[in-house]
């Protein structure tokens, strides 16, 4: 056992240091490492996807927590967005992670592939959305945090994303929309750590100290450990040139997704 904790603790490390680095969500880093480790156990290929998800989730309940608040603290979170956007995040989270307990680990495996393609693509050129609007009103927020939501529980993400282009398109000023970002990846994770939960507690092949879809001891190692080192990838980021590695970064991605699709086929 304390081999394993160790083992996720080294991928918690790893993913607390490149979200810091970069402004990457955990999840990006985590699920496919996840995937990887999970593979190595000889665990049930059926349910590693299911897994990989559920426990990234779980993870990025903590992370998001200090991340937030750190935000606050530098007036970079806009509460009335994420007031208005948080009930379509749960309902939508929340159905997003019904419907990936129905659905099989070869399809859960290319929604991620073409979400990492995507977010390579972004990385990549550094493309943003251009101030388009301002942001809609309660029923237009409620439909994009459905949306938010349930796109974050099919890939195990705190949604930044997602929720920051959307932002940006909304003439919200770009830190104020990544601090805003991180407030809404709580309730994101809330609502998708407690689905993967829920729906998977009468599935079949699960690992020992599961609870649901989240796998225990890979949680106590990234959460140990991100927490840790996020901060340092903070501190590198203000002496590295941040862009330059976003798009070594961003062809990375683009080799793990390849390579998580020639798994499929």
């Amino acid at each position: 056992m304390f081999s394993i904790i160790a083992l996720y603790s080294l991928v918690g490390g790893v993913a607390g240091v490149l979200a810091g680095l970069l402004g990457v969500g955990g999840g990006l880093v985590i699920v496919p490492m996840l995937v990887f480790c999970l593979a190595q156990q000889g665990m049930q290929p059926e349910t590693i996807m299911h897994i990989a998800l559920g426990t990234s989730m779980a993870s990025i309940i903590f992370t998001s927590i200090s991340s937030f608040m750190a935000h606050h603290r530098r007036g970079a979170v806009d509460w009335t967005i994420v007031r208005n956007v948080t009930l379509g995040i749960l309902i939508g989270t929340y159905g997003g992670s019904i419907l990936a307990a129905h659905l099989s680990a070869s399809f859960l495996k290319g929604f991620f592939v073409v979400f990492l393609y995507y977010v390579s693509f972004q990385m990549f050129t550094g493309k943003k959305p251009k101030p388009a609007r301002t942001m809609p009103g309660k029923p237009g927020m409620f439909a994009a945090g459905g949306v938010i939501g349930g796109v974050s529980s099919l890939v195990g993400i705190g949604g930044g994303t997602l929720s920051v282009p959307f932002m940006l398109w909304g003439n919200v000023p770009v830190h104020r929309a990544i601090g805003t970002s991180a407030a809404i990846g709580f309730p994101i994770a809330l609502a998708g750590c407690a689905g993967y939960i829920v729906n998977g507690l009468h599935a079949t092949g699960l690992p020992e100290y599961s609870l649901g879809y989240v796998y225990l001891p890979a949680l106590i190692g990234i959460v140990a450990v991100s927490m840790l080192t996020a901060p340092l990838g903070v501190r590198l980021a203000h002496r590295l040139p941040v862009d330059k590695l976003k798009r070594v970064f961003s062809v990375l991605l683009f080799l793990v997704g390849t390579r998580m699709l020639v798994s499929i086929l």
